[in-house]
């Protein structure tokens, strides 16, 4: 397993990638075509930035990603690229204001986690809860018909996910790409096709504990 690890490490060092995270998101797009030239991308819980890259590497210098996390990173960006240091869960009202002007958006993507604790159902609860407020950011700031893609570690609570994103999205597609670590929880959950009519009338999608 070790061997297996390292080749995605090393391809990304060569590759001047900050992480091997990339390769999930090269797996991703390539099994449901997620970019075209000239798109506009937000990257939630971007740091150190390789989704970020991997991303302006496909929509090319017409397009536009806008990255956020709590974290900051020394990561260097081509011009599509913007990166803030921002808490998604308060969200200042200047970054509110940079996502009104620089949205709609045709991708909103999330490899959010917890840190984790070690204890299995903490780390399932809290990673549902950075999914949970992915998909509500998406709600508020794709475009109709756009895609969302976000990280969850799987728990028994994921209803609570899905349920809002099969409201919201006219398709709901799980993937776990072969660049995870086999031993890792993590799946992608990727929903295409936003019906942005209806978030318009229902609101955001806020999980409901009561439909689990």
């Amino acid at each position: 397993m070790k061997e297996y690890r390292d080749h995605y490490f090393l391809k990304a060092k060569r590759e001047n990638y900050p992480a091997r995270s990339v390769y999930k998101l090269k797996e991703l797009d390539g099994k449901f075509k997620l970019f075209r030239s000239g798109m506009r991308v937000l990257d939630l819980g971007a740091a150190p930035g390789s989704w970020s890259l991997g991303a302006a590497e496909r929509i090319g210098p017409r397009g536009l990603v806008l990255g956020c996390d709590i974290q900051t990173t020394e990561t260097s960006f081509p011009p599509q690229v913007t990166f803030l240091q921002e808490d998604v869960f308060q969200r200042s009202p200047e970054f509110e204001a940079l996502l009104a002007e620089k949205g709609p958006f045709d991708v909103v993507m999330s490899d959010m986690a917890p840190r984790t604790t070690g204890t299995k159902f903490t780390d399932q609860a809290r990673s549902l809860e950075l999914a949970c407020e992915a998909l509500n950011v998406a709600c508020l700031h794709l475009r109709d018909g756009g895609s969302f893609v976000v990280k969850i570690f799987m728990g028994p609570d994921v209803q609570e996910l899905l349920q809002p994103m099969r409201k919201a999205f006219r398709s709901v597609k799980s993937f776990k790409p072969k660049s995870s670590r086999a031993e890792s929880k993590e799946t992608f959950f990727v929903g295409m096709g936003f019906r942005a009519a209806a978030e318009a009338q229902a609101g955001p999608a806020v999980p409901d504990p009561s439909e689990a």
